[in-house]
This record gives C-alpha cells, sequence and structure tokens, in this order.
C-alpha cells in the first residue's frame, strides 16, 4: 500500500481492491495478511512459481540451476501465523486492467529479488577543517547491485531523493585548497502533511510516539491497524469527512479538528491506548488476563467518554462537512445527529419494514422526568435501550435513528 501510493498515487483502499483482484484471478496469494515473512513450507514451491513467472525470464534466469538462497529475513515460520506474505502463484497473468498489472509487477520484482544477492556498496566519509571547525560529508558507491538490479528502473528516481548516495570525488589525506565561503539564512519549515504512504508508514510504527517502553514494545509488532485493516480507517475518515485530499497531502476538515477539540480525554487520542490494549491482548493470548473483565473495562470507558461529552456546557460547534453542501455549524450537543447528515451513494429508496416500525412503542405524552439537563445519559423511558441525549430544541433518545419517538422540549 505504501509502495502503491509512492509510485502510482493508489489510495490504500484501492491498491487492497486491486490485489483482492489479482488474488481472485489467482494469480496471486491471499491479500489480507499482516505479516512480510514466508513459512518454511514455501521454499521447495518457490522454483516452480519462478518458473512460471515468463515476463521476468530475464531475472529468473539467473536463479535457475541452483539452489535458491533462502534467508532467515524472508523464510521464518515464528513470524507467519494464519497467512503468509502476498506473493505471485505462478500462473501467468491474463487479462489484467493497467493497474493491475503495476500491482502485479511490484509483487514479482519483490519475490524475485529475495533469492538474489546482497547489495554491496562502499561508504566514503571525508572530515575537513576550516579554521578549526570540522566539517563532514559522507558518499556512497554501488560495488555490486545485487537484488537492485531487479529494481534498476526505479534506482535514478531514489538517488535524487537520498543525498547520501551521490559519488564523492578522490581525496588526498591533508590535501587543502581555496574556497568561497558563504553565509544561507534559512527559516525552518513545519512538518509536511501526511500523504497516504506516510501516514500508513506512521500508524505502522506509532509505537515510536509511546514513551512507556512496556507500551511501546506491545505497538512494535502492529502500530495502530494491521495491514489489512490500516486502508478501512483511513477510508473511515474519508466518509465520516475529518480528512479531505489536496493533491497528495492528507488534509484535517474543520469536523475533524473540531471532534478533536471536543474529547478531552487524551488518552483516546494517542497511540499509548492502542498500545494498552495490545498489552491486555497479549496477555488474554496467554490465559493471564480475563477477556471479560477488558471488555467490562472498554464498556465503562466508553460511557465515562459519553457521559463527558454530554455533561459539557461550554457549547461548543461542531462543523458538518459534506461533499455538496456549504458546512453547517451545529452546537456540541447536536453532534450524534452527524450519521444523518453524511453524503451516501445514491440508491433506490427503501420502505422501512413494518415490523420494525410496529415494534417500537409511541412516547407517552407526559413523564415524570424533569425537563433539565440532570436526565442527560439517564435510561430511556420508552425504549430503554437508549440514552436520553440533548438535541437543538429538546431532549431526545440516541436511538432515534432506530424509530425511538421519545421526546422531552426544553423548559419553556
Amino acid at each position: 500500500q505504501v509502495e502503491c501510493n509512492k509510485k502510482f498515487s493508489y489510495s490504500a483502499d484501492m491498491t487492497l481492491q486491486l490485489i483482492q483482484s489479482l488474488y481472485e484471478k489467482k494469480v496471486a496469494t491471499y491479500p489480507r495478511v499482516d505479516t512480510t515473512f514466508l513459512s518454511d513450507d514455501i521454499y521447495p514451491k518457490c522454483p516452480k512459481i519462478l518458473e512460471g513467472l515468463k515476463d521476468y525470464a530475464v531475472y529468473t534466469t539467473a536463479l535457475s540451476g541452483k539452489p535458491l538462497i533462502k534467508s532467515k529475513k524472508v523464510f521464518d515460520n515464528s513470524k507467519v501465523t494464519d497467512h503468509h506474505a502476498i506473493i505471485p502463484t505462478g500462473v501467468q497473468p491474463q487479462g489484467l486492467s493497467d493497474m493491475e498489472k503495476r500491482v502485479f509487477d511490484l509483487i514479482a520484482r519483490r519475490f524475485i529479488a529475495v533469492f538474489y544477492p546482497d547489495c554491496k556498496f562502499s561508504t566514503t566519509t571525508v572530515i575537513g577543517e576550516a579554521d578549526q571547525i570540522e566539517f563532514k560529508v559522507t558518499g556512497k558507491q554501488i560495488l555490486e547491485p545485487g537484488w537492485r538490479v531487479i529494481f534498476a528502473k526505479d534506482v535514478p528516481e531514489e538517488g535524487k531523493e537520498n543525498e547520501e548516495e551521490s559519488v564523492l570525488p578522490a581525496f588526498t589525506k591533508g590535501e587543502s585548497g581555496p574556497h568561497s565561503p558563504m553565509l544561507n539564512e534559512k527559516w525552518t519549515q513545519p512538518p509536511r502533511p501526511y500523504t497516504e504512504a506516510t501516514l500508513l508508514r506512521a500508524m505502522e510504527t506509532a509505537g515510536k510516539l509511546v514513551d512507556n517502553d512496556e507500551l511501546r514494545d506491545a505497538l512494535k509488532e502492529n502500530g495502530i491497524g494491521r495491514p489489512s485493516t490500516r486502508a478501512a480507517i483511513i477510508e473511515t475518515l474519508f466518509k465520516r469527512h475529518y480528512i479531505r485530499k489536496e493533491r497528495k497531502n492528507l488534509i484535517a476538515t474543520p469536523t475533524g479538528v473540531e471532534l478533536i477539540q471536543l474529547i478531552h480525554e487524551e488518552l483516546l487520542k494517542s497511540a499509548e491506548l492502542t498500545g494498552i490494549w495490545e498489552k491486555k491482548l497479549r496477555e488474554i493470548e496467554r490465559k493471564s488476563y480475563d477477556a471479560g473483565t477488558f471488555l467490562a473495562e472498554l464498556k465503562q470507558m466508553v460511557t465515562e467518554i459519553v457521559y463527558s461529552v454530554l455533561r459539557d456546557n461550554s457549547n461548543r460547534r461542531v462543523t458538518v462537512t459534506t461533499d455538496d453542501s456549504p458546512k453547517i455549524p451545529l452546537k456540541k450537543a447536536a453532534a450524534p445527529k452527524n450519521g444523518e447528515e453524511e453524503p451516501k451513494k445514491k440508491a433506490a429508496p427503501r420502505k422501512p419494514r413494518a415490523s420494525k416500525k410496529a415494534a417500537t412503542p409511541e412516547a407517552p405524552k407526559e413523564d415524570n422526568l424533569p425537563a433539565d439537563d440532570s436526565i442527560l445519559g439517564k435510561a430511556c423511558p420508552v425504549c430503554g435501550t437508549g440514552i436520553i441525549i440533548k438535541g437543538k430544541t429538546a431532549y431526545g433518545c440516541s436511538q432515534w435513528k432506530n424509530g425511538c419517538k421519545f421526546r422531552k422540549p426544553f423548559k419553556a
């Protein structure tokens, strides 16, 4: 997903769809995987797979007739759970779209490259002195390209981005010469906006942002989400209009910014919470922590956060952002209606199910609840499943979308 976004500007979700299509056409293995390793039982099948990659014969011919390299960096049973990394099946691709061809090309080249020797290079470091101040420059020169020949067409582009790979001229120890000193005044730049590629990488390495060693270790393997779920997480942010795309950059919308400001619980907004959950899930796996206790803690945390927002009387506003309508500022308490404001794909209108409507009791004209904020968060007296929330003109039930008719106007 990272590579496809960098090279072809494909979104993470689009990449997942393309890989799924390759899987259905039987040219690539199962796509929704959480590892970059292969199990040992795949190794004997590799020569046959390489033989099937006829369009890459210029690279596979060099591997035929001799034992393939078996690196622990690639083949490791301990790093494979249900499914191994995505590789070609050896079936000759036919009828692929241009987008599918590009993704398959990445998969095929990466698979072939693991059987090539290491890339060997020399590093040159020159330390010069001017007016008793030391200056350092480093250069890198490739001696044996090894696996890099598989990606030869990408090397020039990478070389431009990586200044360390510049080749330095020959130096003699002790040499000196004239130079024209220059002073450049520059300003520090703010961090670059995320692209989908850099956001995916940041989600993968989110543990770096956590100070606690134990929690950082828990995040080390997975980060935020899994390779198979990160695309869906980003897609959800788009669908809810929390982020938008400007060229390749991802920009937070007013809705997204204000939503984060509305949540007072800092833990909920940090990678540390994911680390806590990962740690407890590992303990549950080892049977040193009770799954029921974990679920109870989650329910309590969610309940406290919801009540905290409902009790907030600061009258902050959240902007609802849509694709084709002006920005509509709403009071904080009306936030539950966001789901209704979201644009959905056009579809034929469906008639409401009679059974659901009949099962919903009508709200009584009067009840014993006071018409003030003291009733917020209490169980709905009508449906019994929702809680009382505050709307624009009246108190209502959180299950209003499902047909609950409870409504109590504000005091005059």
